[in-house]
């Protein structure tokens, strides 16, 4: 049994779903563990992390537009607004999505669909360095 980390930077340019599948498998290719477990954290909180179809970015844009709608940015409905109207917002947004994926890996491929990706979802909107850690545990 062995256990590698990794820490993948991505910069977001404001608010919306940025596919990292890529950067995930090029990284497994490389490493000496063939099956086992890849959880994959983002270290923010108005940031998350979510599988999604990568075949349609409609798909994308609806669950953007989706979540802009169920998470107003407006600041009379929030107590915490020292960081603009967006700030509250995507913190809601992170909480209602996800700050880790755990993902199977077999043969040092990700057991996900043939449609689906992996992406970190920046709900603020500024542009941000964002910090993913994968931490694989396998043989």
């Amino acid at each position: 049994m062995q256990q590698i980390f990794h820490k993948i930077i991505i910069k977001t340019k404001g608010s919306g779903l940025y596919n990292f599948t890529e950067q995930t498998l090029n990284w497994l290719k490389d490493q000496k563990i063939n099956n086992g477990i890849l959880n994959i954290n983002i270290l923010h909180t108005s940031a998350s992390l979510v599988i999604q179809e990568n075949a349609d970015p409609d798909v994308l844009h609806d669950l953007k537009n989706f979540f802009d709608k169920l998470v107003p940015m407006d600041n009379k409905l929030y107590k915490h607004t020292i960081e603009g109207k967006d700030d509250m917002p995507a913190h809601i947004k992170s909480a209602l999505t996800n700050n880790q994926l755990t993902l199977s890996v077999k043969n040092k491929q990700l057991m996900i669909g043939t449609w689906q990706g992996l992406y970190l979802f920046e709900h603020r909107l500024e542009q941000h360095s964002r910090t993913l850690s994968h931490h694989l545990v396998g043989n």
